[in-house]
């Protein structure tokens, strides 16, 4: 896949975190959410662009927890977020010109007092999802536990399981990391978590077969594995007061923790740390 625009170089100093794949329902916009919130926990400021500017989830996640706050007076973080709205010109050239210009004057604002930037971005293929992969340091893919959303990354041989080919997605991200090479002089470290993993004994094998087909590949075209986060319903429920896992047994947040509460948020932390985000390795976990 070829990129139709050049990549500008800019001066900017916030570390941009591009949650990204090209499926929908993989729990991009909940992992966007809970690496924002545990940023700000952890005392770095964070801004986040929601490129996905027609179902706009981690907008509406991030509105909801607006009116917690305020409905209930009470403080927790939030991040700051800028809105981007789609070109509505006909002709192609002029839209995707319009959409880039309206995407780095977003990010040239959020990188002017932020030390991270998240960005979620839309499933499928369109232009801002391309040029926002393009501006990544860390690259975050949150991959649903199946061989049907491992078709993301690779082509797998129904025979052996083995990983015949890259994706599409995967060549896109090669193509971006090569331009931000050669903009930058700076790499895009490319983490794959695996979401919503299941605890069932029946789907085992299954997740021992796409583990492996994981591994393979990850050294195939140069992605890092994370600790994965198992499937809960609480992220759901969560959603409309606009909380995460990371609000619990704090003022203004939820009450106490269980036990399946405390180990999902340790998935949370095991994911955070392995994200290796500058400035704050071996800083104590605030959250």
């Amino acid at each position: 896949m070829t990129l139709a625009y050049a990549i500008e170089p800019s001066p900017r100093q916030a570390h941009v975190i591009v949650v990204g794949n090209q499926k929908g329902g993989a729990g991009k916009s909940t992992v966007a959410m809970h690496l924002a919130v545990a940023l700000m926990r952890m005392g770095r400021r964070t801004g986040v662009l929601d490129l996905d500017v027609r179902q706009r989830t981690l907008t509406r996640y991030i509105e909801n927890r607006a009116r917690h706050i305020a409905s209930r007076g009470v403080h927790l973080p939030a991040p700051q977020i800028l809105e981007l709205h789609e070109s509505r010109a006909r002709m192609l050239d002029v839209a995707e010109r319009e959409d880039e210009s309206g995407f780095r004057a977003a990010l040239r604002r959020l990188g002017e007092t932020c030390a991270f930037i998240i960005i979620d971005s839309p499933g499928g293929d369109s232009y801002l999802a391309r040029l926002a992969h393009a501006c990544a340091d860390t690259l975050v893919t949150p991959l649903n536990d199946s061989f049907i959303d491992f078709d993301l990354l690779g082509d797998v041989d129904p025979e052996c399981s083995g990983v015949i080919r890259p994706s599409i997605y995967s060549e896109m991200v090669w193509e971006s990391r090569k331009r931000k090479a050669a903009a930058e002089r700076t790499p895009i470290d490319w983490v794959v978590v695996r979401n919503r993993l299941s605890a069932s004994r029946i789907e085992a094998k299954n997740k021992q077969k796409v583990g492996d087909a994981l591994k393979t590949l990850s050294s195939r075209i140069g992605f890092r594995l994370a600790p994965g986060l198992s499937e809960r319903v609480i992220f759901r429920e969560l959603f409309p007061q606009g909380l995460t896992l990371l609000d619990f047994n704090v003022a203004g947040g939820e009450g106490e923790m269980g036990m399946t509460h405390l180990a999902a948020r340790q998935e949370l932390r095991d994911l955070f740390v392995s994200l290796k985000l500058p400035g704050l390795e071996g800083e104590a976990l605030k959250f």
